[in-house]
């Protein structure tokens, strides 16, 4: 049995050497249909191979773009996020009249948004995305993708505010009011469009009547009014507000 194997192991390396492109007599334009054919196979280690041999053997080249495009999307389909953003950055920096510039912008952003951790972890890489996504609406804003730009960035900022929520939430249950005011605030100011804004406000505003801080209390009431009408706590908040008159 073992004997038979290693038959058909020989066999399938003899078809596979013998079936395998000779690039070194393609043109560039052939060179290139190759590789994005590896690239549609999802053979992305073998596609990276071959894009990185084609921008060292046709330096400005024609088709350097699509072969720099096409490298940095090998990488994402491999799941190297990192790698991706840095060869897309390197498309939208060394050839900024192609017209893969857009296209670069976009996934440069979504390569920052598969790296973007559940919101516990460092947040860096969700700001990242965040303002590459911003950079590719204010650069393009006729593209047909900026509406699902849009939605990332939203979805980016709710996981955002979702962390500074958690944060104030644990330091209101150890105790330190001064520094869970800090982040229920730091929602309100900064995250005001999340889902989050309309409980950290309500919270935020218990704390400071709890530290007897009325003036505080009775603006953000006014506020929560106006922003929440329809809120699940506005009938509380508005007894608040009657008990401070």
């Amino acid at each position: 049995m073992k004997k038979i194997i290693l038959f058909l192991s020989i066999i399938a390396g003899f078809w596979g050497c013998a079936s395998s492109v000779n690039t070194a007599n393609l043109t560039p334009e052939e060179y290139l249909n190759y590789a994005i054919g590896l690239y549609n196979d999802e053979d992305y280690l073998e596609s990276i191979k071959e894009f990185q041999s084609i921008l060292l053997q046709f330096p400005g080249n024609a088709i350097s773009d699509d072969a720099q495009y096409y490298l940095a999307m090998s990488h994402y389909g491999k799941g190297e996020y990192i790698l991706a953003a840095y060869e897309f950055s390197r498309l939208i920096k060394d050839m900024p009249a192609s017209d893969y510039v857009p296209k670069a912008q976009f996934m440069l952003s979504e390569s920052y948004f598969q790296l973007s951790p559940r919101y516990q972890l460092d947040q860096k890489y969700t700001r990242k995305a965040i303002e590459e996504f911003q950079a590719f609406i204010d650069f393009f804003p006729t593209d047909p993708r900026v509406g699902e730009a849009e939605g990332k960035i939203k979805e980016l900022n709710d996981k955002l505010a979702e962390k500074e929520y958690n944060n104030a939430v644990i330091y209101e249950k150890l105790g330190y009011i001064n520094a869970a005011i800090y982040y229920y605030n730091a929602v309100t100011e900064t995250y005001h469009d999340t889902k989050y804004c309309s409980p950290a406000m309500y919270y935020k505003i218990k704390l400071l009547l709890q530290k007897n801080d009325k003036l505080k209390a009775g603006k953000d009431i006014t506020t929560f009014l106006q922003k929440f009408p329809s809120d699940p706590n506005a009938e509380e908040v508005k007894k608040l507000q009657e008990s401070l008159n």
